[in-house]
């Protein structure tokens, strides 16, 4: 069974990332949403809520599993079998970051691929930190996120 896992902190989960959960869905068997737990970045959202999120908004996949995980991602992938890493990129701006991380996974489990999977159009600019930013400030969020999601950053910024 051909195994990848696309890490992240989906602090929250948008539109976008399920846009390449659902492309890859249809490439692989088995696909693991992995919800980072340690992240240099500061989450807004608590980690149980970040699986919780990612658990709904993507249970229509039936080859998609949540998972939060913590260390080393390459350690987490041999863990669960996993052969590739599924990776975003919405813009040239990202590639440099994204490309640095590939070569050190390589480097650190040469057995374990990188693709890289560009969202639909209308997603391409979507990301996280604006959602939480568009949120906070009061404007509808309704289009970038699931409903489950715009629902919970009402309740947190209220």
């Amino acid at each position: 069974m051909l195994t990848a896992v696309y890490p992240g902190t989906f602090d929250p989960i948008t539109n976008g990332h399920t846009d390449l959960v659902s492309r890859a869905s249809r490439l692989f068997e088995r696909v693991i949403v992995a919800v980072a737990q340690d992240t240099a970045k500061r989450p807004f959202c608590e980690i149980d809520q970040r699986v919780e999120l990612a658990q709904l908004v993507l249970a229509q996949f039936p080859n998609v599993e949540v998972t939060a995980f913590s260390g080393l991602l390459v350690r987490f992938c041999e863990a669960q079998g996993a052969e590739v890493v599924i990776r975003g990129l919405r813009a040239v701006s990202d590639f440099e970051y994204e490309f640095q991380l590939a070569g050190m996974n390589r480097r650190l489990a040469p057995e374990v691929e990188t693709l890289f999977l560009t969202p639909a159009e209308q997603y391409a600019f979507i990301s996280s930190s604006l959602v939480r930013e568009i949120a906070r400030l009061g404007g509808d969020v309704a289009e970038f996120v699931h409903p489950a999601v715009q629902q919970a950053l009402a309740e947190k910024f209220q």
